[in-house]
């Protein structure tokens, strides 16, 4: 049942019983037509029960794919389902199907699970938010040599991979930036929460979960005005999330924030003060591990130095808060406990030189400014970072500083050898040079993303400094003949976006069969068109399903050096979607216009796929 904007209901035809059973299979076993046989006749009952409604087969799904080689165990999911005749019993199933899913969980996904009842209904869950306040409520245990991110990410994918969570906002290469409850699941988890005592919830209404102030330990404040919970002693409370109504400050009820001393989280981001000053108070707080911070009405905000007091605190995150820098003494009095300072000011936060080195525990540093070349060459003893993304801003033309900078920056990538996401950018599009020297390949690095920036390809963007680069983004002023080449032999590349500024008229470069064998999307924004789908002979890109490159007709004119025959398709077999941007000026014959729009929609109809999308760009 879905619900209109005047809580109408509009009911929804159940799945078919053919269409249920390729979800069911194809979840659990890849594929209805390679399941065990076997599994026949208890799959039919399940599916039965499960009434064609898509979240119950998921579910289901989810719960027996970790038990896809016992049919006992089938049968008793079964058997615990329920008959599913008449009346509400296919939904009372779809809820027992949930708890099955629930009680099959180990403890500490329980944990986590019940845990996302803090979020409000439909509401985006930032996944690396969540898991870093996972970690910070202890959820998340020490294996091996994973960190506790990674294990925090685990556990992250095994509630997706159970469907208990939905994924939202998809990067290019299928990887989820957020997830979200189902309506049904929400319900099921907060009850769960109430009869746990796990989770307590003030609504906007003023409804809450509270039975007895004294056991609160996590609190969530839905859109709530109200400030009678501020003077409410809860002296176990050890979570504190709030989701304020737009343009709604909490600066009267900051003082108390410091009376909850066993506090391991504070989250303000949905909130608003006037000043951040008035968070000074949070440095009392010596068990806090995390600290979400609220955005400020104040243009340039600054960070509290009472901030450096919290000795365990692991993240630090500022994405609302809109800090122009952070003090020294916030980074010393913090050393090596932080793991994740992030979302720092769109654009820079200023990072102090004085302790930088001592954050040796950190693997998040998200938007931070690198002034000069000391900051660059500090940033080479951050040996635990995973995640970087610098913007480059000195505050001088002089071309020499900015090649020492690059130069350390550069160096001091090379000793990241944990390195796994980097983003590198130059404040107001001054192009800087990267084709510095690494001491190590970055062996761990799989998104690397250099928009706006560099002069040429690096040397380093070659397959023996990055063996398992996936994505891959990046700007260039001028390309070199061999850079095509060189990208089509990166082993594990799946997704690149190579723009050029400047391409010079030059020879045309010669591709291999075998380049680009896991990439299953391009694009190719190269002034002067020269890259095109007859660059790639047969063999070359065997995988890719989404390709967009710049078609500019001026150079399929006599003497352009290419002709309409480079626009052909058919030799890249998985191709799903195809857009050619055409390009071209106002005194360009319409000859050559149409003759290049004609020749891609041939080639797009005799593909066995018929991908094409044309974008016209004067």
């Amino acid at each position: 049942m879905i619900y209109g904007m005047k809580n109408h209901g509009i009911r929804l035809k159940p799945l078919s019983e053919e269409s249920s059973e390729m979800l069911f299979y194809g979840r659990i076993f890849g594929s209805k037509d390679i399941f065990p046989r076997q599994f026949s006749e208890v799959s039919k009952k399940i599916l039965k029960k499960c009434g064609g409604i898509p979240l119950a087969i998921i579910t289901a799904s989810g719960l027996l794919a970790n038990k896809s080689e016992n049919i006992k165990e089938w049968f008793k999911v079964c058997d615990s389902i329920g008959s599913g005749l008449g009346g509400n019993h296919v939904m009372d199933n779809m809820r027992k199907i949930l708890l099955l899913s629930y009680y099959d969980l180990p403890f500490h996904l329980k944990t986590c699970l019940l845990y996302l009842s803090i979020f409000p209904e439909d509401y985006a869950i930032n996944k690396t938010q969540l898991i870093w306040r996972w970690v910070a409520e202890g959820f998340v245990q020490q294996a091996g040599d994973q960190s506790l991110f990674e294990i925090g990410e685990s556990y992250f994918n095994e509630l997706l991979n159970r469907s208990l969570i939905q994924p939202a906002y998809m990067d290019m290469d299928g990887t989820p930036r957020a997830c979200r409850l189902h309506d049904t699941v929400l319900d099921l988890v907060i009850s769960l929460s109430i009869k746990e005592h796990f989770i307590t919830t003030i609504l906007g209404d003023g409804k809450h979960s509270l039975e007895s102030k004294h056991q609160v330990r996590w609190l969530s404040l839905l859109n709530n005005n109200n400030t009678a919970w501020s003077v409410m002693k809860m002296p176990k409370l050890r979570s504190l999330t709030i989701f304020k109504p737009a343009g709604v400050a909490i600066d009267p009820i900051t003082p108390t924030l410091s009376c909850y001393h066993l506090l391991r989280v504070l989250d303000l981001q949905g909130c608003n003060v006037e000043d951040l000053a008035s968070l000074g108070l949070v440095g009392s707080l010596t068990h806090l591990r995390y600290l979400g911070l609220p955005s400020s009405s104040k243009r340039s905000a600054k960070l509290p130095i009472e901030i450096g007091k919290l000795r365990f605190l692991q993240t630090l995150d500022l994405s609302k808060a809109g800090v122009k820098e952070v003090p020294s003494s916030v980074i010393t009095g913090l050393g090596r406990q932080l793991m994740c300072l992030r979302g720092l000011n769109d654009s820079g936060t200023d990072l102090p030189l004085d302790g930088l080195e001592n954050l040796t525990s950190l693997e998040v540093l998200e938007l931070a400014t690198v002034t000069s070349k000391c900051i660059a060459k500090k940033l080479g003893h951050l040996t635990q970072l995973r995640v970087l993304h610098v913007i480059v801003r000195l505050y001088t033309p002089d071309d020499d500083e900015w090649s020492a900078c690059t130069n350390a920056l550069v160096e001091s990538l090379g000793k990241l050898t944990r390195i796994e996401s980097l983003q590198i950018q130059p404040l107001r599009f001054h192009p800087i040079d990267l084709d510095g020297s690494m001491a190590e390949p970055l062996e761990n690095l799989s998104r690397l993303v250099c928009f706006d920036l560099t002069t040429l390809l690096p040397a380093w963007i070659q397959a023996a400094s990055l063996p398992i680069l996936s994505y891959l983004a990046i700007d260039v002023l001028h390309e070199q003949r061999d850079d095509i080449k060189v990208l089509g032999t990166l082993p594990c590349l799946r997704h690149l976006v190579f723009r050029v500024s400047l391409a010079p008229e030059m020879e045309r470069c010669v591709v291999g069969p075998d380049a680009f064998p896991c990439l299953v999307s391009c694009e190719f924004l190269v002034r002067g068109g020269g890259v095109v789908p007859g660059l790639f002979p047969r063999g070359a890109m065997p995988r890719l399903q989404n390709f967009t490159f710049r078609v500019e007709p001026e150079h399929f004119r006599s003497g352009g050096g290419s002709t309409v025959d480079d626009l052909v398709l058919g030799h890249l077999p998985s191709l799903r979607s195809v857009t050619g941007i055409l390009s071209f000026t106002h005194d360009l014959e319409d000859d050559t216009i149409k003759s290049v729009r004609e020749k891609l929609e041939l080639e797009a109809a005799a593909h066995p796929n018929h991908p094409l999308r044309i974008l016209f760009n004067r």
